[in-house]
């Protein structure tokens, strides 16, 4: 008897149970309440998600992905170009109230959200998905030429093991009568037709740009780069195919070797004779430089390309964190790094081009005219080349310019790889072998044209114009989707379940109107005051500026369409959308 009461007991609790959850069920659904339960939060991530073995791998995935070779050339030649040390004002108050909040928000989009850049528009603000397709567009057009470049380096690797430098000399084959090596010979007569012998090997031997006429006639594919590349993306891949926890060990090498050679490449430059005269030239303060508009327009764009907000990669990284992770101390040590990075390695580039001024016997600013990738493959390696021990600066002075560029590939590749396997989980979770090969053989396929004899044109057309103001007109819009659309409020709130506490004033305000306000300059600034696109003595034509603005519009054109389609094929009116959306937020954050 008492064995069949507990019978009956249990079974009249089961029953019970199961009226008040069919009864609260019920009561949700009709009046939109949430019910309070330990329920598994709504976001489609679960414990499977990859993470970091360590958080050192982040942050040095972080560091590696934003000091890149921009850092070495870029702030370095901007910095002198823009007033010297002045320019270290408008420089801190960008990077203060527009570069720095700007990380942090993407930081903590990604961290709690544990998604990619296309699916993340699904619980920010779902008409600005087409955002994530324009960002993956974007980092594929950066992945067809920045690897071209970092090849460049590999190729410079391979030609540095000798004990004479291939560009010390105007006795090869790829010398003209132009050559002249003002360290060989005294008193030299260096006219405008005079090319040193670094710029001959890097533009007759590397590049053999002389085999093109432009971009009408690029030439043919040279398989010494072509081979080089190859060797590039093999290491990508193989750094990338099972995810974080491959990728976070090797950015121990890649993200601390060039601070490795940073450091080397410092002390050996301030004490070559001349040094001086270079750090004069860098820091020296001008300040009626401040009054002019373009100096803070080049120190807003210059926060934005080197820490690399909306470029999808620090919501792939931050993604894969713990979800207490503590994103707003990330955010400043990593931005903290980055920005001195830059700093100091404009010493590192102005000792050298201070020395150079000295040996050549004329200012520094006739030295330092090279910007761009000139900077990094004709005036420094000339100067390394006149160096005691000239074999084993220049070796390691290009194995630094190879792990910089493949931290920010990695970093460019993973936002890609993890927007697409977000989106399409059911088929793709299992298959991201086979999805970073595809990736890689696109990339590797989209780099052809950059190969060949005229490809340096190529690269700057791409560097120009498929990322430029496309990819500052989505960190705008990402800007306004989180902090207008999706909410400020709401958003403090997610940063408050992750961390413990809601961010300050100071924050609420860039992320509402300063930063906003912040890009919208630069792409205002841009579009009134184009500039004249040039490479060595090459001017692009016309057409050419019209086939870049159309590159550019591609990727950014995928916002409006994928709006429109929204728009289009969602029922209900726009109000009833709205509403629904509204309530699908409520429910997700309730269940945190």
């Amino acid at each position: 008897a008492c064995w069949q009461l507990s019978i009956m007991q249990k079974q009249f609790t089961q029953i019970c149970t199961d009226l008040c959850i069919i009864t609260l069920s019920w009561i949700s659904h009709h009046f939109n309440f949430t019910p309070i339960s330990n329920a598994a939060p709504a976001i489609t991530q679960t414990d499977s998600r990859d993470k970091w073995s360590k958080k050192m791998d982040f942050l040095l995935s972080v560091i590696g992905f934003a000091v890149d070779l921009g850092n070495v050339w870029r702030f370095p030649y901007i910095c002198y170009q823009n007033g010297g040390g002045a320019f270290l004002i408008p420089y801190i108050l960008m990077a203060i109230f527009g570069g720095v909040p700007l990380f942090y928000m993407e930081l903590a989009l990604g961290q709690f959200h544990r998604t990619g850049a296309i699916s993340i528009w699904k619980h920010i603000c779902p008409i600005f998905k087409g955002t994530g397709f324009a960002i993956c567009i974007i980092a594929l057009y950066v992945s067809f030429y920045y690897n071209t470049i970092i090849a460049w380096a590999l190729f410079y690797f391979y030609s540095s093991f000798t004990s004479d430098l291939p560009w010390t000399n105007c006795n090869n084959p790829w010398n003209t009568e132009n050559c002249t090596n003002y360290f060989v010979k005294g008193n030299v007569n260096w006219t405008n037709y005079s090319r040193s012998p670094a710029e001959e090997f890097y533009t007759r031997n590397v590049l053999e740009i002389q085999n093109s006429s432009g971009l009408r006639n690029i030439g043919g594919i040279r398989w010494q780069l072509t081979l080089c590349l190859f060797l590039i993306f093999t290491i990508v891949y193989f750094s990338l195919w099972k995810g974080v926890k491959t990728s976070g060990k090797v950015v121990w090498v890649t993200a601390t070797l060039p601070y490795v050679v940073l450091l080397i490449l410092l002390i050996r430059g301030a004490t070559l004779p001349g040094a001086w005269r270079g750090v004069v030239f860098y820091l020296k303060p001008k300040w009626e430089k401040l009054l002019e508009t373009s100096v803070w327009v080049d120190a807003a764009a210059q926060i934005f390309f080197s820490l690399g907000p909306g470029f999808g990669v620090l919501l792939a990284l931050s993604s894969y964190n713990p979800f207490t992770n503590n994103c707003y101390r990330d955010a400043i040590v990593t931005s903290l790094v980055n920005c001195l990075t830059s700093f100091v390695s404009g010493f590192v580039i102005f000792t050298v081009l201070g020395y150079m001024a000295q040996k050549r016997g004329v200012n520094v600013e006739d030295v330092a005219r090279d910007k761009g990738p000139s900077l990094l493959f004709i005036t420094y390696p000339e100067a390394i080349a006149n160096m005691m021990g000239s074999t084993f600066f220049a070796i390691i002075f290009f194995m630094m310019m190879i792990t910089l560029g493949l931290d920010s590939t990695f970093g460019g590749l993973e936002a890609i790889i993890t927007a697409v396997m977000d989106e399409y989980p059911d088929y793709l979770t299992h298959r991201r072998e086979l999805l970073v090969l595809g990736l890689v053989v696109v990339c590797f396929m989209g780099s052809l044209s950059t190969l060949t004899n005229g490809g340096a044109y190529v690269v700057k057309l791409l560097e120009e114009f498929g990322v430029g103001c496309s990819i500052i007109a989505v960190g705008f819009l990402e800007a306004i989707a989180v902090s207008w659309f999706y909410g400020i409020r709401r958003f403090s709130n997610d940063i408050k379940a992750m961390l413990g506490y809601t961010p300050g004033l100071f924050w609420k305000v860039c992320w509402v109107a300063i930063s906003p306000a912040f890009l919208a300059y630069i792409i205002i600034s841009s579009l009134l005051n184009p500039q004249p696109l040039t490479l060595f003595d090459y001017k692009y034509p016309d057409w050419s500026i019209t086939v870049g603005y159309i590159i550019g519009a591609s990727s950014f054109m995928w916002i409006p369409v994928y709006m429109v389609y929204k728009l289009v094929w969602t029922p209900g009116s726009l109000k009833q959308v709205r509403n629904i959306n509204e309530n699908k937020n409520k429910n997700k954050n309730g269940t945190y």
